[in-house]
């Protein structure tokens, strides 16, 4: 789940990480408001969640209250890259005198957290990676120890820091670990993190991204969700328990079982087709909660054929049954579905789709070789 900037900062600040005042607004008028109390220069800036902000025209410097009402409400009109521009951040604007670059990720193939930093801050750096590594400054962290001051050092020599900087850096990276373990990130990111003229350290700008996996863990982070950048039938799965994601095929499917539902979609590929989805409808699915999955499914209108997948372990193949046939009832489609049921309760689950006029197979590649043949205009 990706947090918004105004959000991110937000919890930067409870770990002593330095920010500049201000304030998110909703209206141009609230806007001038915050830019009153700020001393008048400050900075619009917008918040979506997409990269590119200052080159779309979402970030814009201004020196009086009325001049950042005129850039809120230009700024409020705005779509970048297809999202709406809902709130803006109102920040006291910040003489800098240099930019640097702090993040932390995960790192699958160390299997740790990756501290980095880089003097190129303020820059993509994706670009910085490629053109001048070297810039680019790592240390691991081992989660049981936790950031170590002498790895924050590293961090402040490679990128040729002043070492009168070197406590409150210290201060800011140890403060942005925590930020990160503490909230189950899988990003933390600050770019950039400036030095003003004063000498003084801000983190101008904040980005974190937290594992959904863990937000049982943070309902105050999982009320920070936006959905604007979320498929309406993600959103829906997600009221139910079930796990989608949207792909751009035209075979849908509904599996239970993460590994089963990639293997089905690694079949289909195999020979030929092209998956819509992603769905797992988990162990011991209610007929409810199938019928939830079918019609996530079916809003797809690029959807040619359903693959249902089923192997009965926990699950009952007779429940998954009756949650197909309730929810055709609610949906009515002209869509045509293979069904595959294995396991517990199969010979139920096949009687009581018998009416149903559906394609049967008793094998994974079976079903897989007729789905495509259907998504293609062929027959079964």
């Amino acid at each position: 789940m990706k947090l918004h900037e105004y959000q991110s900062k937000t919890i930067f600040s409870r770990y002593k990480i330095p920010i500049p005042r201000g304030r998110v607004a909703g209206t141009a008028s609230e806007a001038r408001q915050v830019a009153e109390e700020l001393g008048g220069r400050v900075v619009i800036k917008a918040q979506v969640l997409v990269g590119g902000r200052g080159k779309a025209g979402g970030i814009r410097l201004c020196r009086t209250p009325e001049q950042a009402e005129d850039m809120a409400t230009q700024v409020l009109a705005m779509e970048i890259k297809g999202l709406p521009v809902r709130r803006v951040l109102v920040d006291e604007a910040v003489d800098i005198a240099r930019e640097i670059y702090l993040a932390i990720v995960n790192d699958r193939g160390a299997r740790r957290p990756l501290m980095m930093a880089s003097g190129s801050g303020g820059m993509d750096i994706e670009e910085v990676a490629a053109r001048s590594p070297e810039k680019i400054i790592k240390v691991f962290i081992d989660p049981l120890l936790g950031l170590r001051d002498y790895q924050v050092r590293d961090l402040a020599v490679g990128i040729d820091l002043p070492r009168q900087s070197w406590r409150p850096f210290l201060e800011i990276c140890q403060g942005l670990w925590r930020a990160y373990q503490e909230n189950d990130a899988t990003l933390a990111e600050i770019n950039p993190l400036v030095i003003s003229e004063d000498g003084r350290m801000y983190a101008l700008d904040g980005k974190m991204m937290i594992d959904d996996n863990a937000l049982f863990r943070h309902p105050d982070l999982a009320e920070m969700r936006d959905l604007d950048i979320e498929n309406p039938a993600e959103i829906e799965a997600r009221k139910y328990g079930v796990s989608f994601i949207k792909l751009d095929g035209q075979i849908g499917c509904m599996v239970n079982g993460a590994g089963l539902a990639m293997a089905t979609m690694d079949i289909i590929k195999l020979h030929g087709g092209e998956p819509a989805n992603f769905l797992d409808i988990g162990g011991g699915a209610s007929a409810e909660k199938v019928a939830a999955a079918l019609r996530v499914i079916l809003s797809d209108p690029g959807v040619k054929v359903v693959l249902i997948n089923i192997f009965g372990g926990i699950t009952r193949c007779d429940e998954v049954a009756r949650g197909i046939l309730s929810a055709l009832k609610e949906v009515k489609t002209e869509v045509p579905m293979v069904v595959r049921l294995v396991g517990t309760n199969a010979a139920q689950g096949m009687a009581i789709l018998a009416d149903a006029k559906m394609v049967t197979a008793n094998t994974l590649v079976g079903a897989a070789v007729k789905s495509v043949a259907i998504a293609a205009g062929g027959a079964a």
